[in-house]
């Protein structure tokens, strides 16, 4: 062990150990500063990844399932008697013999159906016709198959004789339910009451509000053309509500479906509610350059547009058959807000279609080809689904 023995020493010494001193804390310093920058390195790629990531966001999207489809079921009656309606016929006592066993059958066919339309994930809203009343729905929703796929429902209580009504089915977590009302139709002339109009808002995963109407329009009950005031009347009203709606939202989105008792040629569609194709995209030739030129027209929100009316113009197309020919009486339209692909929540007539499952159709035995497969056939009982096919669209609901 070194000890300094004399004061130049002792001074030399403390020099020393004050430098080697000065070392250490100049090497922890530069230690200190290297650290730190590597924090700070590690610290700014950080938050140029977040920057990086933020600018890549868009395209980390998620994109959901959402089926909306519109169906006529054909008589959805229980087999209890309602002393305000006349519902005799569908009474076990009645000409049609109609009882539990075909009534249960008729619930677990109607779910296996509304499942099997969905695909992979169950429609997100399935709007009915022909259902008499809360019970059935009830029945449908809870006590059949389609239980499982935990779907709630509003529908109308209308004035109609037979106490037919029309009901919307929804994925609560696709679309949550704002309110729901029944628009009556006032008594026409000499024409019995008819069903109320249902219309229903909620709100989607996007944040935005959907409006959807269900409809069931006056019947071809004693000829088309005689009874095609009603149907205007109807559509009319029906077409002023949705007006309203569209004054109402900056971007009106809006769903009307079911059973119009038209086709899309008819007035109803064509003249009052003016339901036209969807515009396409047009490929413009340009003979002195050689080029390509492609021109889009772009939907008008306030515009109705009919996803189906240009398919139906091919033969055989249709969701009904009436004396060997298939023919459009359910529709679905939308307003051409819908059509932007732009937007967060969009469809197309491309995505839209009937519903051709093979267990809803048979041998149509008179006129060749296929059919629908109805519950009835005139009064006998066939054990079929419905005399309507199912129609549906594809919307892409798309979060990011």
């Amino acid at each position: 062990m070194y000890l300094p023995r004399s004061n130049r020493q002792i001074s030399q010494h403390k020099e020393e150990y004050g430098n080697s001193r000065k070392k250490v804390a100049v090497t922890v310093l530069f230690f200190t500063m290297i650290l730190s920058g590597v924090v700070s390195f590690f610290a700014l790629s950080d938050v140029i990844a977040q920057e990086v990531h933020g600018r890549q966001a868009p395209f980390q999207q998620e994109r959901i399932p959402f089926r909306v489809a519109s169906w006529n079921i054909e008589n959805l009656f229980d087999t209890r008697h309602d002393s305000l309606k006349n519902d005799h016929e569908f009474l076990p006592d009645a000409m049609r013999h109609w009882n539990d066993s075909r009534y249960k059958k008729k619930l677990a066919d109607v779910a296996r159906v509304i499942t099997a339309i969905g695909e992979w994930s169950p429609p997100a809203l399935v709007g009915l016709c022909e259902v008499e009343n809360d019970t059935v729905l009830r029945d449908l929703t809870r006590r059949s198959p389609l239980k499982e796929l935990s779907y709630r429902y509003v529908m109308t209580d209308s004035p109609d004789l037979r106490g037919i009504d029309v009901a919307l089915l929804y994925q609560r977590d696709l679309f949550k339910l704002l309110s729901f009302r029944s628009i009556s139709i006032p008594p026409f002339k000499q024409y019995r009451p008819t069903r109320d109009l249902l219309h229903v808002s909620g709100l989607l995963l996007t944040g935005d509000t959907l409006d959807v109407f269900v409809c069931h329009l006056p019947s071809r009950s004693g000829g088309a053309k005689e009874s095609e005031p009603y149907r205007l009347y109807a559509a009319h009203i029906l077409r002023m509500e949705v007006d309203s709606i569209m004054n109402i939202r900056s971007l009106p989105q809006v769903i009307i479906m079911g059973d119009f008792n038209d086709y899309p040629t008819n007035q109803s569609i064509q003249k009052i509610l003016e339901a036209e194709a969807p515009p396409v995209t047009t490929n413009d030739l340009a003979p002195t350059t050689g080029s390509t030129n492609f021109s889009t027209v772009v939907p008008s929100s306030l515009q109705l547009y009919h996803l189906l009316a240009r398919k139906v113009k091919s033969k055989d197309f249709g969701s009904y058959k009436y004396r060997g020919e298939w023919g459009l009486l359910d529709h679905l339209i939308v307003s051409g807000t819908l059509l932007n692909q732009s937007s967060h929540f969009f469809t197309s007539e491309e995505k839209a279609n009937v519903c051709l499952l093979p267990f809803l159709l048979k041998d149509d035995e008179k006129y060749g080809d296929k059919e629908p497969f109805r519950t009835y056939k005139g009064m006998k009982y066939q054990g079929g689904i419905s005399d309507h096919l199912p129609i549906y669209t594809d919307f892409e609901l798309i979060l990011y």
